[in-house]
Order: C-alpha cells, then sequence, then structure tokens
C-alpha cells in the first residue's frame, strides 16, 4: 500500500492545504487568496463526503451527468458548498450545468456563450464564469488561443452581458508549466480579471507563485481515479 493510499481523505486534504498556505507564504501572498478545488471527477458520493466531513466546500467536477448523480443530494445536507465545472461544456447540456454549478471554469467558444446567454435571456440565474485559455495551442484541447483571447473576453463581457469572472487553462503534459502559468496571469491582468484558475496536483505550488487564485487538486486528494468497469 502506497503513502497516499494508506493516508485517509482528511489527512491528505490537510497536507495539501499545509502545502498551498506554505507556496502562498514563498511568494509573499495570503494562504487566503488561493482557493482549494478538490477535483472528485470518477470518485463517488463517499469520497466527496469524507472531504466535506474534513471541511472542503470547494469542489470540482468533469462531466455534467456524473455531477447530477452525485451532487444534489450533498447540496441538500451541505448547503455551502460550492461546485465548478471544470470539464468541457456542450452546449446541449447548458441548461443543466446552470442548474447544478456555481461556477463554470470552461468557457471556451462563440457557440457555448450565445447558448449560456440564451438561458440568461430566459430568465435562468447564470454562474459565475471563467474563460479557458488554450495557452499551448494544442490542436486536440479545448480553449481559446491566447492571440484570440481579448476579442473573445469583450464579445462575452460587453456584447453578450456574461458574467466572466476569470480565467483558466491546463498546460501540455509535456512542457514547463511555469511559462503557461504566467501567459494565463498577464492575460487575466490585462483584462481586470481577477480568478486565475491553474495548476493541479504536480504543479500547483508553480501556479500559486504565479499568481493563482484557484489550484484544482484531484488525486493528491483523492487517491488515483477509479478505473471504469469494462
Amino acid at each position: 500500500m502506497t503513502e497516499l493510499s494508506a493516508a485517509s481523505i482528511a489527512e491528505r486534504l490537510t497536507g495539501i492545504r499545509s502545502r498551498v498556505a506554505v507556496a502562498a507564504r514563498a511568494a509573499g501572498r495570503s494562504a487566503e487568496d488561493v482557493h482549494l478545488v478538490a477535483v472528485a471527477k470518477t470518485h463517488g458520493a463517499e469520497a466527496c463526503l469524507e472531504a466535506l466531513a474534513a471541511g472542503q466546500r470547494l469542489f470540482g467536477e468533469n462531466r455534467v451527468q456524473e455531477a447530477q448523480g452525485k451532487w444534489p443530494a450533498l447540496r441538500a445536507r451541505y448547503a455551502d458548498l460550492e461546485l465548478h465545472l471544470i470539464g468541457p461544456l456542450q452546449t446541449n447540456k447548458v441548461a443543466d450545468a446552470i442548474a447544478l454549478f456555481d461556477v463554470i471554469e470552461s468557457l471556451d467558444r462563440e457557440k457555448l456563450a450565445r447558448a449560456l446567454a440564451a438561458e440568461r435571456d430566459k430568465g435562468k440565474r447564470l454562474p459565475r464564469l471563467y474563460i479557458q485559455i488554450n495557452t499551448g495551442e494544442e490542436a486536440q484541447k479545448a480553449g481559446v488561443a491566447p492571440s484570440q483571447a481579448p476579442a473573445f473576453i469583450a464579445f462575452c463581457r460587453d456584447e453578450l452581458g456574461l458574467p466572466v469572472e476569470g480565467l483558466m487553462c491546463i498546460p501540455p503534459l509535456d512542457e514547463e508549466p511555469a511559462p503557461h502559468f504566467a501567459l494565463l496571469a498577464q492575460l487575466a491582468r490585462q483584462h481586470g480579471l481577477k480568478a486565475i484558475s491553474m495548476g493541479m496536483s504536480g504543479d500547483f505550488e508553480i501556479a500559486i507563485r504565479f499568481g493563482a487564485t484557484h489550484v484544482r487538486v484531484g488525486t493528491a486528494i483523492f487517491g488515483e481515479r477509479p478505473r471504469p468497469v469494462p
């Protein structure tokens, strides 16, 4: 049994929070300015309950359908939890997503922006929104190219009036993350966006050094993701 698997979720959370605080202090920042998003994708409600019992209230999910089967009952018990959608959002899932999530971090294209605006125009409450930037300009990855970010941010905020509060990125796996984090932070500053979601289990301390306000940590809290049943 590995050290990670032997530790409880509560113990892992304590360790991650400590590392967040140390990284924040090293960057001359307050630990309170860095929010830990516990990424619970593919982990069941029991694991989420362990994290909730340990005081965690901010969670991330990748898929709307999975979240629908897990979080309404948990929210009924913990009304103060906050749920972020960090995975791609299909336009046919927009109504379901806005009914469940407090923040959507993966706004990445005009069609999705218009679908969100259409729901708002029907009188629906929109979650807070982050625009996903494809800092590595990877063809297989979602997100707006950095060169197109200014126009897309203006389109979402000024033309559609969407509640855009921040930016999110997922750097390429095979590249040093620091330049990508620096680019995202620079774009956020240029456009007056306060929320910067970047950094995961393997690099969140680097992300904090470059100004992350939200770090998305899954494996280091919940352990390896369960493999789907064949």
